[in-house]
């Protein structure tokens, strides 16, 4: 039997909801009407949701297209950012983790300062609001490395606003530093750091956890660190990986967790469901653990949308697919599945590209606006808290690519003998 695509799995244009709906198994149909109603769609209706077969997609993708329509209209958003992956150096030997190098390897690098502002100048000079920061748990970064890189960026593009280090990274950061972690965010954002990627969340199951990432950051760490940020006006992104040796039964507690800090805080942005790139990931290629999967398919990954939609409707309104994760075209079919946010334009994305991803490494404005026309929604450049910035619908964006192809210039990596020129004592 032929596999199913994306295509095939969500409503043709047009279709009403209830003739898409009549089509839906008794029980599916039962837990869409009563959410569709108003309803919170729980742990256990969101489980039965997320394990349905293939029969019951183009339901649910329709559903959560309607509540997408309902909370957002027709507007699809997207971030000009760069990502700047400072240190490919990494201690913590994540299963699915295809970019960390060890310090002696050849191909690990460390940037300097100079480099990482010189990177965020040159996005902002190509129409970049935004720089993500992230890197891995080098042993050798000073004590003070997270303040000193964000000085050293916002002193050389006071503008842009940086989007930088994940919970992990702020739980190492505070702990070299032996403060609180939310004296320590203080810190950070004092010195320029405007929110929070919310990623090395994976799955929040300690016994999924153990397996994938040995002793990195607990599930309840994760959320400490959330909150903390959170407490003292730090925004973030949630985010969950999934397609490795995961369930409907992790997926669902997952996003329920995320929704019961969100009724707590306010402090999520958006949610990035995150598919695992299996092809170069050490958890898979390596075979360590039995029933790694190579990665979800395509009903599980519009399952995942959609039912994120249904059940954090009114919480975090902003559902985003990655297209470097996905690819154009599965993006697109997204966006009639629930998704209503195209994520960044990136300008150098390594960390997917290192575990096998083929999707490419930037996307321009010019092409992300055309990308969601011709999904039929209706393109806006957004800041990264989610503000318009310039709506495209009678109107294509400058085409920036032209300045600086692709975004690269020359590596200027530290020499780790020295010590690194900026960083500050305690």
């Amino acid at each position: 039997m032929k596999a199913l695509s994306f295509a095939d799995l969500v409503p043709a244009s047009g279709a009403r909801i209830e003739t898409v709906l009549s089509t839906a198994s008794a029980g599916s149909r039962r837990i869409l009407d009563r959410t569709l109603a108003g309803n919170e769609l729980d742990v256990s209706g969101a489980e039965m949701l997320l394990a349905a077969r293939d029969v019951d997609v183009p339901s649910i993708a329709a559903a959560a297209d309607a509540v997408r329509k309902a909370r957002c209209g027709d507007a699809v958003s997207f971030v000009v950012t760069r990502n700047i992956n400072f240190t490919n150096v990494c201690y913590m030997g994540c299963r699915f983790c295809g970019f960390a190098k060890r310090r002696e390897s050849s191909s690990a690098y460390w940037l300097s300062f100079d480099e990482v502002a010189d990177r965020a100048q040159v996005a902002w000079d190509r129409g970049a609001t935004e720089v993500c920061m992230q890197g891995g748990l080098h042993p050798d970064l000073p004590l003070t490395y997270y303040r000193d890189v964000l000085l050293a960026v916002k002193q050389q593009v006071p503008g842009i606003h940086v989007h930088a280090f994940s919970p992990f990274e702020v739980w190492f950061g505070a702990r070299k530093r032996k403060m609180p972690i939310n004296v320590f965010l203080a810190e950070l954002k004092e010195a320029g750091l405007g929110s929070i990627p919310g990623t090395a969340a994976e799955i929040l199951d300690t016994e999924v956890r153990q397996q994938l990432t040995r002793d990195k950051l607990s599930a309840a760490a994760w959320e400490e660190t959330i909150r903390a940020a959170h407490s003292i006006g730090l925004r973030s992104t949630s985010t969950m990986m999934y397609g490795h040796i995961d369930t409907p039964r992790h997926w669902a507690a997952h996003i329920d967790r995320l929704r019961n800090i969100q009724k707590d805080t306010g402090g999520f942005t958006e949610f990035v469901p995150l598919g695992f790139v299996h092809s170069e990931a050490p958890l898979y290629v390596e075979k360590r653990i039995p029933g790694v999967r190579p990665g979800a398919t395509p009903a599980e990954h519009i399952k995942i949308h959609a039912v994120a939609r249904l059940m954090l409707s009114g919480w975090i309104d902003n559902i985003q697919v990655s297209w470097v994760k996905l690819g154009a075209d599965a993006s697109q079919v997204l966006l009639h599945a629930g998704v209503n946010d195209l994520g960044g334009t990136l300008m150098d994305e390594t960390i997917s590209r290192s575990a096998g991803s083929s999707h490419g490494e930037e996307v321009t404005a010019f092409e992300m606006v055309q990308l969601i026309r011709d999904a039929g929604r209706d393109p806006v450049r957004r800041s990264t808290l989610y503000h318009t910035l310039e709506d495209y619908r009678d109107h294509d964006p400058v085409d920036m690519s032209t300045l600086k192809p692709r975004a690269q210039s020359p590596i200027r990596f530290i020499d780790y003998h020295q010590p690194v020129l900026g960083a500050g004592n305690v």
